[in-house]
C-alpha cells in the first residue's frame, strides 16, 4: 500500500545559495504522506515514532516539482514500518520561469520511519 503527493516547490521554500532547500522539507512532507498513509490504512493519524535512516541524495530547489511517496514496508500489531522517497519530476531551467518535466525523476530523499496506531481508549 501506498500514497503519493505532488506539488510545486516556492522559491520563497529555498534558504540557501543556488536555492536550495533545506532537509528539514523532505521530512515534513514524509511527515503528512506518513499520516495520510495511517488514515488510508488506519482510519487513525497515528503518531510519529522515529526515523531509522534518512538519506539526502539530491538537492531540492525552489522552482521544482516534486512527489513524495509513503509506502508500507512491514505492519505490526500497532506499528507500521514505512519507506519514504522524494522524487524530482520537473525542475526549473532558469530564472525566466522556463521549466521542464525530467524523463527520469530525480531521487532526492529517502527514509524509513515508524509510525505508532495508538491503543483505542473507550
Amino acid at each position: 500500500m501506498n500514497v503519493v503527493h505532488q506539488r510545486y516547490v516556492a522559491y520563497s521554500d529555498a534558504h540557501y545559495a543556488g536555492n536550495l532547500v533545506d532537509g528539514a522539507f523532505s521530512l515534513k512532507l514524509f511527515g503528512d504522506a506518513g499520516t495520510h498513509l495511517a488514515i488510508v490504512m488506519d482510519g487513525h493519524e497515528s503518531l510519529f515514532a522515529g526515523y531509522s535512516s534518512v538519506e539526502f541524495l539530491a538537492p531540492v530547489r525552489g522552482g521544482d516539482v516534486i512527489e513524495t511517496e509513503a509506502r508500507l514496508a512491514e505492519k505490526g500489531n500497532r506499528s507500521r514500518t514505512i519507506d519514504f522517497e522524494l522524487r524530482i519530476i520537473a525542475r526549473s531551467l532558469d530564472d525566466s520561469g522556463r521549466a521542464e518535466v525530467l524523463t527520469d525523476p530525480v531521487i532526492a530523499t529517502r527514509a524509513r520511519g515508524t509510525g505508532v496506531v495508538p491503543t483505542p481508549t473507550n
